[in-house]
């Protein structure tokens, strides 16, 4: 999925200028650089984490743009890059998409009449309110003489305030992305780790992250279900700090490296995994309920979540789903900046800075 809210102005020359992929979440900012490696190979050239305070990002939202900032221009360094432009994404919760059919063959100034006649319909804000974006995607199932064509658009509000933070920091920003359309775009890398390439399987990537989960179903590289739900890491973290009466610093940090009394595990961790398999399972009877769809193949996690001992032991134990920790990086090059052990362990929370960072070598 291919979306730039208008941003993309660059991408019209014949090559794609090197690019970021920043993203920009509840608990750090994310930031990945891949090259070229030849052979249709990726190489990853160099990432970084860097943690938020709390509440510097909510909901989605830019709480303290000065804070997001500082650390985006932190980040930027601690990478040693001397890319300047970036890929940012919304969150999906931000954005409305609607799938449209309209008659093929419109050159482009009548697909974007017939884009903004359909967007007064779906959209509940006046459209000078708006960053609106669409993709054509391909020939309308039924139909040879009309095309399919996504539409997506965000408050303008949502789209400055990402922009304004790299802004600050010294960066450009050139996309504006979806999240979730750069999960999508970053599982194309993980597929190949299916047999089959996962082709004709329905496959959920399962994000969990602070405090939300994101559930995404992909059929064939295509998406057939989201949805968010509010579950996430922060509630290890608050029972960390209210069991061991820990700050919440003090709680996160612990819960990261270990050190914690013996009864942890069997007390306080285990029954947060209980809870997270729990969630995830209802999560897909809802996919099962809400659509046609009777199954899922594969189970990839995403997300900060990922990184606890256990999860996918757990999941797989309560859905019956084969299930694995998302890397997108397993079959790329890997610099000599990089170091291997570390970027395993990281892999699943870049999962959305990966889509964002593939973007440069968008045709």
């Amino acid at each position: 999925m291919r979306l730039d809210f208008n941003l993309d102005l660059d991408f019209l020359q014949t090559k794609s200028p090197p690019l970021l992929g920043v993203d920009i979440s509840t608990s750090s900012i994310k930031m990945v650089e891949l090259g070229d490696a030849g052979k249709g190979l990726y190489r990853i050239e160099r990432y970084t984490i860097e943690p938020l305070a709390k509440d510097t990002v909510a909901d989605g939202n830019i709480a303290n743009p000065d804070a997001v900032a500082e650390a985006i221009k932190h980040a930027w360094r601690q990478m040693g890059t001397r890319i300047k432009n970036v890929a940012l994404a919304l969150p999906a919760a931000a954005v409305i998409t609607k799938k449209i059919i309209v008659p093929a063959g419109l050159n482009e100034n009548e697909l974007e009449l017939q884009v903004e006649s359909e967007a007064n319909q779906y959209i509940p804000f006046a459209l000078d309110e708006v960053n609106l974006d669409f993709q054509v995607l391909g020939p309308a199932a039924n139909s040879p003489d009309e095309v399919e064509v996504l539409i997506a658009a965000s408050r303008k509000e949502k789209v400055d305030d990402r922009v304004a933070a790299v802004e600050s920091a010294g960066l450009k920003a050139l996309v504006m992305d979806v999240e979730s359309f750069a999960t999508q775009t970053a599982y194309e890398l993980i597929a190949p780790q299916l047999s089959s390439g996962g082709q004709d399987q329905a496959i959920a990537i399962i994000d969990i992250g602070s405090t939300m989960m994101h559930v995404t179903v992909l059929l064939n590289n295509q998406s057939v279900y989201m949805r968010e739900q509010t579950f996430g890491g922060n509630q290890l973290t608050q029972e960390i700090q209210r069991r061991y009466s820990l700050s919440s610093e003090e709680a996160e940090i612990a819960k990261r490296n270990g050190g914690l009394p013996e009864n942890y595990e069997a007390e306080v961790l285990q029954p947060f995994l209980g809870n997270l398999a729990l969630e995830v399972f209802r999560a897909l009877q809802f996919f099962f309920s809400s659509t046609q769809f009777n199954r899922v193949d594969h189970i990839f996690v995403a997300g900060g979540c990922a990184l606890i001992p256990g999860v996918e032991e757990a999941i797989l134990q309560r859905t019956q789903i084969p299930t694995a920790i998302a890397n997108p990086f397993a079959g790329m090059a890997i610099s000599s900046r990089v170091k291997p052990r570390q970027l395993a362990l990281d892999a699943p929370m870049l999962l959305t800075a990966c889509g964002l960072a593939m973007r440069r070598f968008d045709p």
